[in-house]
């Protein structure tokens, strides 16, 4: 029993900071816990990163300061937070360009708001829609599948292009010689456009060489989901239409050098495979490439929605408070309890697409 009480009375001082420590883990946990129940988007996850390393550091001066006199002297507290300043202040000064800088853009580009997940983006050499955004990096999904992870201190230094949702042009460009007329040429590229569904099309002559004129025809794609099977559409597109016509896309120089008679031109047979010409179909590729971010733009999207609802809530019940008559109050309590109701199953759903993602 002696010993017993010996234990007691030596860790009674210590209680104090033991139910500090305890209060300080409470707090951490339960800001994750309502940051997550909240949604999962992006915006959140950044959030979440950001106060955990600020309530970790005001919990570690709490604890530091409630430690008791007889452990910790006055003097050796005042060290240890002295400690504490500089290895702080080290640790900004020597991991500014990678650590702090990455996190510092991160809220910048947070606060500009220039893309978001689901957004196809471009940063030098890299173009892919972007699936996640992090304190300190990105994630971007290619055209190949591939999953590529760009630093924010990256994105703030370079120009980032970023393709709008509403629909952005597609272009494509071949040279012929002078020998075709350009009203012709106009004319089979706008049709060409046409039948890759793209809108306004337009034709602009980029550059008169030596040989040939380079013609450049645009035109607007507002599914932009389908970038790159448009892309490819129009090119398509362009060769069927210019060989239907008997227009050669072929370098002059090279007609000028070859061993062929006259009356042989470069144009292939034309073939005709319905299988093959289904352009219905081909929406599946930018399906297979972007899945995970089309999943992002999708959570992106339910979070926007989540986020409208708690607005119409908090209006409606601000009506309640009202002086209206009994009529309508029961009208505005219908359809309060229709918009909770549609709060409650995006919520599920998306807990639901976060535990499929946590299991996979």
């Amino acid at each position: 029993m002696q010993i017993i009480s010996d234990f007691l009375a030596g860790i009674k001082p210590l209680l104090p900071t033991g139910i500090t420590l305890l209060i300080i883990i409470m707090v951490i946990f339960g800001v994750r816990f309502i940051i997550n129940k909240r949604a999962a988007g992006s915006g959140y996850h950044v959030r979440r990163q950001v106060l955990t390393m600020l309530l970790s550091f005001i919990g570690l001066l709490i604890i530091i300061m409630a430690i008791p006199d007889q452990y910790l002297s006055e003097t050796s507290r005042g060290q240890l937070l002295s400690l504490i300043g500089i290895l702080l202040s080290a640790a900004i000064a020597l991991s500014s360009t990678t650590f702090i800088g990455n996190a510092m853009a991160g809220m910048m580009l947070r606060a500009v708001k220039s893309f978001r997940p689901g957004d196809f983006v471009r940063v030098g050499d890299h173009f892919g829609r972007v699936t996640e955004r992090g304190l300190f990096h990105i994630e971007i999904q290619t055209e190949d599948r591939d999953l590529t992870t760009l630093p924010n201190l990256y994105l703030v230094t370079n120009p980032v292009k970023v393709i709008r949702s509403s629909g952005t042009i597609v272009s494509a460009e071949v040279s012929l010689g002078y020998d075709v007329p350009r009203r012709a040429v106009e004319l089979l590229l706008k049709k060409a456009a046409e039948k890759a569904e793209l809108q306004e099309s337009f034709v602009l002559i980029m550059d008169l060489g030596d040989f040939s004129v380079t013609y450049r025809i645009s035109g607007m794609l507002t599914e932009v989901k389908h970038i790159i099977t448009a892309r490819s559409r129009l090119r398509r597109m362009m060769l069927d239409e210019l060989h239907q016509a008997g227009i050669e896309i072929v370098s002059p120089a090279f007609m000028n050098t070859r061993a062929l008679p006259e009356s042989k031109v470069l144009i292939p047979k034309e073939y005709k495979d319905e299988v093959t010409e289904n352009i219905q179909a081909e929406p599946a590729l930018e399906s297979l490439a972007f899945d995970k971010a089309e999943e992002a733009a999708s959570i992106e999207k339910l979070n926007e929605m989540l986020a409208a609802t708690a607005k119409d809530i908090e209006t409606l019940k601000e009506l309640l408070k009202e002086t209206l008559s009994e009529s309508e109050k029961e009208k505005i309590k219908m359809q309060l309890e229709k918009i909770e109701a549609r709060r409650e199953r995006i919520s599920e759903y998306i807990n639901k697409i976060n535990e499929q993602k946590e299991n996979n």
